[in-house]
């Protein structure tokens, strides 16, 4: 089938890996339905118009708004085949100086947000018996370090909600990919994408310095190449067999194989343990 018939649906697109993955599916053809806080600002963002381009200004956290894009693309395109779940923020801070707002905030936009939307495209995906859901995670959702407790939180949420549904959907032809990329370089760092708890805590020292890399020293020296990011991700769209994860960058291959020893290794010091609360034969 031609791209021109394939239709993709990418939240999250006015800056970093959305917005470049939006150019590169226009430029090969696809159509493509964006959605953006700001559908003015994702245009300018674009920079072009064309008629397989269909900008939409949604509320994720809001179930009408996202009901009423997913309607307007069907209208328009008469199908969704592909759906990357990329809208999502950070929050860098101590797990005591995160208020209960904050928290609920980040875990609206990154993990309900991601829920409304999949749960609205995925009837017509059944219908189709065809479709590919693709989860922007991170590989922080596989392990957490100080001072990201809560945004990692929102990931490993993602990551569980993407593994649970691969295994609901495979049956009507829907994949579901995670995708976990390490640090690429976007302006996720400096830009309202990366947000600090307003009432921090002093005495978390660590914390406090975390904070100052990742806002001052990281920013333009992140290893990913937000380019390759979307690049791959189109690649792995016609894989009829793709990955469950997928990891992105070498930086994200170290952080993981250092959880997966980590897990290894406790859980064998502890065997003695585990075993000892079975019922006794």
């Amino acid at each position: 089938m031609k791209n021109e018939n394939r239709t993709w649906f990418i939240t999250g697109t006015s800056q970093g890996i959305g917005l470049v993955l939006v150019k590169q599916l226009l430029a090969q053809g696809f159509n493509v339905v964006a959605t953006a806080r700001n559908a003015e600002s994702l245009k300018e963002a674009v920079g072009f118009t064309t008629a397989q381009f269909l900008p939409l200004q949604v509320n994720l956290i809001d179930e009408e708004s996202v009901k009423e894009a997913v309607q307007s693309a069907i209208s328009k395109f008469g199908s969704i085949d592909y759906l990357v779940n990329n809208a999502g923020y950070g929050l860098i801070g101590g797990i005591e100086e995160s208020s209960d707002a904050e928290v609920r905030a980040n875990f609206d936009v990154n993990v309900f947000g991601l829920l409304n939307v999949t749960r609205a495209i995925l009837p017509h995906m059944r219908a189709a018996k065809f479709g590919h859901v693709i989860n922007l995670s991170s590989v922080f959702g596989l392990l957490a370090g100080a001072g990201w407790g809560i945004y990692c939180s929102t990931k490993f949420a993602v990551e569980a909600i993407s593994e649970a549904l691969a295994q609901e959907v495979k049956s009507f032809g829907i994949n579901v990919t995670i995708i976990e990329p390490g640090y690429v370089r976007t302006n996720f760092l400096n830009s309202s994408s990366l947000i600090a708890p307003t009432n921090p805590i002093e005495a978390y020292t660590d914390i406090r310095e975390g904070v100052r890399k990742h806002q001052q020293d990281l920013p333009g020296n992140q290893l990913g190449d937000p380019e390759k990011v979307a690049k791959l991700i189109i690649k792995l769209s016609q894989n009829p067999e793709p990955p469950l994860r997928m990891l992105t960058g070498s930086d994200a291959y170290q952080f993981a194989n250092y959880k997966i020893d980590a897990l290894k290794t406790e859980i064998e010091n502890n065997k003695e343990l585990t075993f000892s609360t079975d019922f006794s034969a």
